[in-house]
Order: C-alpha cells, then structure tokens, then sequence
C-alpha cells in the first residue's frame, strides 16, 4: 500500500528543468532510498514533497490527501516531516528545548487548557519532556541535553534533527543525507534506529545519501533519478543490475555518483 505518491512532478527554475516529470511511490511501513548522480534532482524534488517548493506541474498524494502546494506546517500536520542536508538548530536554545518545541499540541498553544485544567496541561508538558529525553537517549545526545544546540558538532546536529523529525510524531519521514558528518559508529546505529522504528511504529522512510553500500543494505526499495526523472524503481539487487542505473552512474554522461 502507498503512503506516498508523486505523479509527473515538474520543476523549473528559469529554463533549467531540476525536476522533470518524475513519479515514484513510496509504500507503508518501508525504508526507501532515492539516489541518483549529482544535479539528479533529488533534493529539488524533497523540497517539493515536503512543501518548501511548488511543483510547476503534477501531484504529490500522501494518503489519500494531496499536499502538493501546500504549505511546509501543513504538510507537517498531515504526518510527513524532513530533515535537511545542512542541519537547522536553534543554536542559542539548549539541545532539549529544541526537542521541545517539535511536540505538536504543546498546552502553551491554547491558554484556555493551562487556565481552565492546569492539572491536564502539567501531564502533558511531563509527557512530552520524556518523550524528548527518550528520543535524545536513542541518538545518544543525552548527555548534553542541557548544552546550547550551537555547540554541537556537524554530525550531532545531524542526529538533534532526526530526533526533532521524529518529534513531530510523523507518518513518513524524509531524510536527506542524514549520514553524511555522522561518525561511522552514529551512523550505524541511526540505520539500526530506522529498521527498529519501521519495525515498532510503523514509521516510514524516505532517504537519499551518496553511500550506495548502506543504502543497499538498509533499503527495500531503491529509486533511481537522472535528470530530473526516476529512471528505475526496485530492490537493491534489481537496480544493480539495470543497464540504465550504471549508465547513470558510470556511463556515458560521465558524472560522478552523488
């Protein structure tokens, strides 16, 4: 069953085409990897799916709602959150504010719940804070909850991102990159969180990284862009072994994998 489904997406910027036409889907409950040659337009097409850029044409459905042109905090309320190639932080609010503040129904947001049942808003700022340090215990940035997010390293705000992503209690999260800056040792457990999230909430995941080797041990599935198309969908042994994947990696256009 598809959660997620992007039909003849297109978009320019001033004649150059960075998306052109592509369709892909992503199904319930599976980790799927976009990859494709550098300038493929990979990212372009996250931005369009997570709503921070309008398609010039086509449709992105999630569920049975279509979210195209739609906002980035109302794509968001419908359960599809991303993460950025360079991380975003609030670097002068601690590691666990900036957890704090991607819980959605925060008491805060309505005065009339913290007058009229104070007890009700207490339960759940407790809640919330624990569902914070327990996300900040699986990325292994307990320890220093307390510090200002600016001071973590590039790989660390890496890992504070994903644990805001998964804050926002999502459907289907798409990361991009989300291993690059990571150390090698991080990165391996990230990976493992994924497969033990898909496993124990259902969560599903759309990534794109340049390490072809750990996108084809953790994916199910494998979708391939060149530009601004998908050119191939299927398993990791599947697009191994199509002609027009190494084509596009190592073929005639002579591009370096990306």
């Amino acid at each position: 069953m598809s959660l997620l489904r992007v039909d003849d997406v297109t978009k320019r910027f001033g004649g150059l085409a960075a998306v052109d036409g592509a369709s892909l889907e992503v199904e319930e409950r599976s980790i799927t990897a976009l990859i494709g040659p550098n300038g493929a337009g990979k990212t372009t097409l996250f931005n369009v799916v997570s709503g921070f850029t309008r398609p010039d044409r086509g449709s992105v459905r999630l569920g049975d709602a279509r979210i195209d042109g739609r906002p980035p905090h109302a794509v968001n309320r419908r359960g599809l959150v991303r993460t950025f190639q360079t991380p975003r932080a609030l670097t002068r609010m601690s590691v666990l504010e900036n957890v704090l503040l991607a819980a959605p129904d925060q008491p805060g947001e309505r005065l009339w719940r913290v007058v009229g049942t104070p007890g009700r808003a207490r339960r759940r700022e407790r809640r919330i804070e624990e569902q914070a340090r327990e996300l900040l215990r699986l990325v292994q940035l307990e320890s220093v909850a307390g510090d200002y997010a600016g001071t973590l390293s590039g790989g660390q705000r890496k890992l504070l991102e994903f644990a805001r992503a998964l804050m926002t209690e999502p459907r289907i999260v798409l990361l991009d990159e989300p291993m690059a800056g990571v150390s090698p040792p991080l990165a391996l457990q990230l990976l493992e969180h994924m497969q033990m999230l898909r496993a124990e909430r259902g969560l599903t995941f759309l990534l794109i990284d340049h390490d072809l080797q750990v996108v084809m041990s953790v994916s199910d599935q494998v979708v391939v862009m060149d530009a601004g198309r998908a050119i191939a969908t299927g398993t990791p042994d599947e697009v191994r072994a199509n002609p027009l994947v190494v084509d596009a990696y190592l073929g005639t256009h002579g591009r370096a994998a990306g």
